[in-house]
């Protein structure tokens, strides 16, 4: 195993470097470490979901949902093999759902929209964490409400480790050198409130903000006390996609995606991610000075009509403030400035070479499936965002899958604008991209992948688990408004 590969500069006296920003910036929210009480042969979590209130702006109060909490909701720590019981009691006045994003457990436990919880009802879900060690993530998916009830806060991160340490020897002490990252661009009116959806642009495109949100913070400062830093990033915004880097283009080391840990760390200064995606990455902090991260927003290829349409006045009344920028928001957000302490605990060696993936090999599959994204124009929600040319109906299943089979599922992106693609109960590899093969950092285990328009990917699935031919999972765009109005499918899998 090889050690950091990072080039350091010259360390200096960094001590004091928190307390001169600590007046300007507030310290990263580090979300609650939920391991689960063990009840038998369970580890069981009781989770509130909750109207709240919460102030991102002084003297404005803003109305939120949390879980546990007024916004956001508690990290679930869970062990690979362990068997989990969670009991969710819904306090809100409208129906939701909690969806395990990434997870693998039967269809009744997904938290689907078939798993309705009513208002004053409790839903317990039950499975084995089949899972690779990685981050994953819970949030609304309730019927053409997922997009608002995650807006206002209704999600929180999972982190699965392995009880054998069998993972690499990564930084793992939990708020010290291992961190969660919730990333969310949100909109603010000028009496604190959240603006959502009030205009047809904010359907199309996905909901836009002007607001970085980091664990319900903005703009947060982290006092880094080790000299690497692990980083769990999750882009948990309603459709925005960024690339992630640091100010100064410093290099860091990608280690992990969606499902797990990539087979070698790999350096990189930009990394890219769309709605549902997550990745681990190392920091080095050797150099002794304060690192800036920040998040651009990529290009969402509507310029033209984005201006067209806020020159006719379709905006829908939002208040727009005075650094909102009009040009699609592509200017940088500040995500983290990580401040290190002027004497730094040792870390391990990173190794270089993990765990090697599963062989991919095509030949194995005994179907290919093809899902086309569509768009309309001039649709309205529920008409026009569609898959193979439907609009989701919860009572339709459209594909029937076999157990114990391998199949290729190939996904066009037919619209002018990137999708995100979604998949629940398995996780999947991604074989090319318009026939090429991936990049480096998308080899591992994935269950979203990114579709720029008029792309093309195919990916491989494999169903071992969990058959039940009348409960179905979900295939969709993550852009949450995508998914409320129609681009959403059902799959069963049937002995």
């Amino acid at each position: 195993m090889g050690g950091l590969s990072l080039t350091l500069g010259a360390c200096g006296q960094a001590g004091s470097a928190l307390s001169q920003h600590q007046s300007e910036r507030k310290l990263l929210k580090i979300p609650q470490l939920l391991s689960g009480k063990k009840n038998g042969a369970y580890t069981e979590y009781n989770l509130k979901i909750q109207n709240g209130t919460s102030t991102f702006f002084e003297g404005r109060p803003t109305s939120t949902i949390g879980v546990n909490q007024a916004y956001l909701g508690p990290t679930l720590k869970m062990d690979v093999g362990s068997t989990v019981r969670i009991n969710v009691n819904n306090t809100l006045q409208e129906d939701t759902t909690l969806h395990w994003h990434g997870f693998h457990v039967p269809a009744k436990y997904d938290g689907t929209p078939h798993q309705t919880i009513k208002p004053g009802g409790t839903w317990t879900a039950q499975f084995e964490v089949r899972q690779k060690p990685s981050l994953f993530w819970y949030h609304s998916h309730a019927h053409k409400q997922a997009g608002p009830q995650v807006y206002r806060g209704l999600a929180g991160p999972i982190i699965v480790k392995d009880p054998n340490r069998t993972e690499p020897a990564l930084p793992d002490t939990y708020g010290v050198d291992d961190l969660p990252l919730i990333v969310q661009d949100r909109l603010f009116g000028n009496n604190g409130e959240l603006v959502y959806a009030r205009s047809m642009h904010d359907i199309m495109m996905g909901m836009q903000g002007d607001t970085l949100l980091v664990n319900g913070g903005i703009d947060p400062v982290f006092e880094c006390k080790t000299e690497l830093l692990r980083l769990r990033l999750l882009n948990g915004s309603n459709s925005r996609i960024y690339d992630f880097q640091f100010a100064d283009r410093q290099s860091f080391l990608t280690t992990g995606s969606d499902g797990g840990h990539l087979e070698s760390a790999l350096e990189m200064s930009k990394l890219r991610l769309s709605p549902g995606e997550r990745a681990e990455i190392l920091v080095d902090m050797r150099h002794g000075e304060p690192k800036q991260m920040i998040a651009t927003p990529t290009s969402n290829e509507m310029g033209m009509m984005d201006d067209a349409m806020m020159d006719r006045g379709m905006m829908g009344g939002r208040w727009w403030r005075e650094d909102n920028n009009r040009d699609g928001g592509r200017s940088a957000f500040n995500v983290l400035l990580i401040v290190p302490n002027a004497n730094l605990d040792p870390s391990p060696s990173v190794p270089t070479a993990f765990m090697k993936h599963a062989v991919v090999d095509p030949a194995i599959a005994v179907k290919t499936r093809q899902f086309v994204l569509q768009m309309g124009m001039g649709m309205r929600a529920g008409n026009g965002f569609t898959i193979n040319g439907r609009s989701m109906d919860m009572g339709r299943i459209d594909e029937r899958v076999k157990l114990n089979t391998t199949e290729i599922w190939e996904i066009e992106n037919a619209s002018w604008m990137p999708h995100p693609f979604h998949i629940h109960d398995v996780q999947f590899r991604i074989l090319d991209r318009n026939g090429r093969p991936p990049a480096q950092h998308e080899t591992g285990l994935k269950d979203t992948v990114l579709l720029s328009p008029r792309e093309r990917v195919r990916l491989l699935l494999s169903f071992r688990d969990y058959s039940d031919p009348d409960t179905p999972y979900m295939y969709h765009c993550h852009i949450l408004e995508h998914e409320d109005a129609g681009m959403m499918g059902q799959f069963v899998v049937e002995s």
